[in-house]
This record gives structure tokens, sequence and C-alpha cells, in this order.
């Protein structure tokens, strides 16, 4: 019997832990695409308690407590943060084959030290050994990042926000750890809602150019992309319910843009016309600038509409969504690369029964212009677990070429995730290690390492353009 978790923990095989130890282990980590606060690291945020850090804003581990019959007050209600965690301990204990007890315990090693592991009765044993570890200097947001082997951070921002702690950060010599934004404008585009007209204003002001039809709108847009792009931001971002190919004439959307201003409301067919006038047009901007375009879709969003109205958006009530028409996207893409305006571009899909698809659309668009220029994200969200990842980079290898995978991102709101990317890396050495040792790859460790560590950073690296 194996040691929990112990070293080799995911690795079966000796080719596999030569690749992980020798290897991947050794790699910096490039975070492309998460949603932490930038405010925080500016401020070098120190947390108080485990709590703060692991069940604040983290809707993975409520839909878990939640699942297993906790009240919400001890999710996010008032209850007081040591009876959360003691609620969450009780829960992880059953979370048996769930990543969220393989992460949970790969933070409590690599951050805190503590190689035991966490259930209802070990929980005050944890509790006062994180938050006494937490008053470290160490553990400040800052320190988190660099003992975490991070160098550079992209996270998500909407065109009207002022960036001004990017901008404080880069500005500070004593961190030397990039820190840039990337543009994610899906309020611009989801004309549907209802604070869509507010969210106009909004763009007004910071654009200084008053959008009042689609024109306008386009104008501020650049604007705003332009400030994006004189930060540094080399990455884009979309939330998508599908990536939709309905096209319709400039005049159409015009009269679409002038009803919704008017207060008329839209109908589906005008929304989705509009949508995809707006991919569009920010896919040849996105080209212009050498930009990657990022397109996340395939989830139903707020499914429970009662706790929705209690407590917002992204607080753990959403579900994958089956109706993602892969010939539109075909279409999407082909309507942008029959100009030669078709940006870099990741696909990313909640589905994972889309990996297929993903895979043979992604061969119709690639050229020299990039290598893997269409690439499939890492499994995503509900996927990003040992199954998911494994299929997602099977697939990918049996379609494309896994070679030129641009790897593993956070997509986390918390300082403490960087550890999924070890666990992505022993996932992805293990796969390697695995074909090595049944014959179907030659034990060329040259070849095998350059591979495991382009996927592991230098691929993302060289693919975005960063300067590192």
């Amino acid at each position: 019997m194996k040691q929990f978790m112990d070293n080799n923990f995911l690795l079966s095989t000796q080719t596999a832990q030569t690749l992980y130890h020798d290897y991947a282990a050794k790699m910096p980590v490039l975070d492309y695409h998460c949603h932490i606060n930038p405010r925080e690291i500016a401020e070098d945020r120190k947390f108080e308690n485990i709590t703060q850090v692991w069940l604040g804003g983290d809707h993975y581990k409520w839909r878990q407590m939640r699942s297993n019959g906790i009240e919400e007050k001890y999710i996010t209600g008032d209850a007081s943060d040591r009876d959360k965690f003691q609620k969450w301990a009780e829960t992880l204990e059953k979370a048996i084959g769930n990543p969220l007890y393989h992460w949970s315990h790969l933070e409590l090693q690599r951050y805190f030290g503590y190689t035991g592991h966490l259930n209802g009765q070990t929980a005050e044993e944890v509790w006062s050994l994180c938050n006494e570890k937490l008053q470290e200097n160490s553990m400040s947001v800052r320190n988190l990042i660099k003992q975490s082997g991070v160098t550079l951070i992209c996270t998500t921002d909407d065109p009207v926000d002022s960036l001004e702690w990017h901008k404080l950060i880069a500005e500070d010599t004593s961190f030397d750890v990039q820190v840039l934004p990337a543009w994610r404008p899906d309020k611009a585009m989801n004309i549907e809602k209802p604070d869509y007209l507010d969210y106009l204003t909004k763009l007004s002001t910071a654009s200084c150019i008053m959008v009042s039809d689609f024109a306008s709108l386009k104008k501020a847009l650049v604007n705003r992309l332009d400030f994006f792009t004189s930060m540094g931001c080399k990455a884009t971002d979309h939330a998508l319910e599908y990536v939709m190919y309905q096209p319709a004439t400039e005049a159409q959307i015009e009269a679409i843009f002038a009803k919704r201003v008017s207060g008329t409301s839209i109908s589906r067919e005008e929304e989705l016309q509009f949508k995809t006038a707006f991919m569009i047009f920010m896919g040849r901007e996105y080209q212009r600038r050498n930009m990657a375009m990022q397109l996340h879709y395939g989830c139903k969003r707020d499914n429970n509409v009662f706790r929705f109205n209690q407590l917002g958006p992204d607080t753990g009530f959403d579900c994958i969504n089956n109706f993602a028409p892969s010939a539109q996207m075909a279409d999407f893409l082909n309507a942008l690369n029959a100009t030669d305006e078709l940006p870099k571009t990741i696909l990313y899909s909640l589905n994972p029964n889309d990996n297929a698809s993903i895979g043979t659309i992604l061969g119709c668009f690639q050229d020299s212009s990039a290598i893997g220029k269409i690439q499939q994200g890492s499994a995503w969200w509900f996927n990003d677990n040992k199954t998911g990842m494994t299929e997602q980079m099977i697939s990918l290898a049996n379609l494309g070429l896994l070679g030129n995978f641009i790897g593993m991102l956070t997509d986390s709101r918390s300082f403490l995730s960087y550890t999924r990317h070890e666990y992505f890396r022993r996932i992805l050495c293990e796969l390697f290690g695995n074909w090595v040792e049944n014959g179907e790859y030659p034990n060329d460790m040259k070849a095998l390492s350059q591979m495991v560590q382009n996927i592991s950073y230098n691929n993302a690296v060289h693919y975005f353009g960063f300067n590192l």
C-alpha cells in the first residue's frame, strides 16, 4: 500500500517519477488565467485565518458543503470562521475521489507542512497550525506567490477597470512577479442584461466616448483595449453560453442596438446577431494586437433562482450546458479566418463531451503564424480533476499535437491554488510515463523532458509572448 499523498503521489511508474521530479517540478508557474484580486497583491495582504483563505469565495467548496446538508449560515452566512472551518473539515472527509480532497491536502502539505489528513476530529489541530503559520510574514500574499515559483499572473478585468493596482505593482521594484490585466468585455457584449444601459454609461465615462450606437461602442472598446495593451495585456477572455454564429448586416446591428438603447426589448435572434457582430469585431482587434482570445463556454449559470436572489452570481449554482453547436463555432472561426483576422484562440468547453469536436476544429485553422495557434484549453472547472485532465490530454493527443499544449492555469480566487499546477504536472507525467512503459513512445528522455517542461511552462510563455 502506498503512503497517503507521498512524494510519488499519482506517479506509478519510474518514468513518470523521473519526468516529474527531475523536470516538471522544477519549472516555474505561469498563471495566465485566474480571478484573484490585484489589490490584495498590491497591498500584500495577510489572512487572519485559514477560513478566509479557503472558504472566502470558493464555490467549489460551498457546493460540497451543501451536498453534505450543511446550513447556509456555515457556508456564506454569519457563522464564525472557526465553525465554518469545522463544517468544511467534516465535509472533506467524505470527499474521496474528489479533486478538492487532493487540492486541500496539497495546500496543507506545501504551505503549512501538515502531512496528516483533515477531518472533523483533526480540525482543531489543523485550524491552530494553519492560523499560527498565517501570522508569519512568509504567508503574505506576495510571499505565497514567490514561494510557489510564480513568474507571471494574468488577472481578469473589465474594460472599465482603472487597472490602478496593476500600475502600483508594476512600479514596485521590490516585487518582481509580473501581474498583468486580461481583457474580459462580457458586460459590454451582454446586451440582454437588465443593467446593460447602466454599464454603457460606465464605459462612456471610462473611455471619454459617449456610447450611443454600435459604432461608438466599438470606438469606446478600442480606446480601453489600447489602454489595456499599454499596461501589458496580452490575454483576453470571454464567458459565452456557446460560441454562436448568427451573422447580420451592419445596418441590422445598429438597429438592434438602437432598440436596446431606447428601452425596447430585443428578440433572442437579435441578441445572438449582436453578440456575433461583437465577437467578430473583438477577434479582429485581438489579431491586430497579437493578443490571444480565450473562449469559455458550455455553462448554464444561476440555476437555483431562490439562492441566486439571496447570494448573487458565482456562488455555486452553475452546471454544464450540453447545447454548444460545434458547427457555429467553426463558422465563427472561419469568418475571422476568411479575411486573415483570426487571432490566437484557446477553446474551453465545460462539457467534456466536446473534447473531440474541439480537437477536430483546431486542425482546421492552424497555420504558421503561431505554433499551436488554435488551442484546446486545459480541463476547465468541473473537469479539472484527475479524470477530466487525463481525458482532455488524451483527446488532444489523439487529434492534435499534445506537445504544443499550453498547459495549466488556476482559474482561482485563492493564493494557495498554485498547487493545482503541481496536481496537473503529476497527472501529465503519469500519462507520459504510462505511454512510455507500455511501449507507445520511446524512452527518449531528452524529447520527453522537453515536452514536459514545455507543457508545464515554456509553451505558454511563447504562445502569449510574455517577456520572461
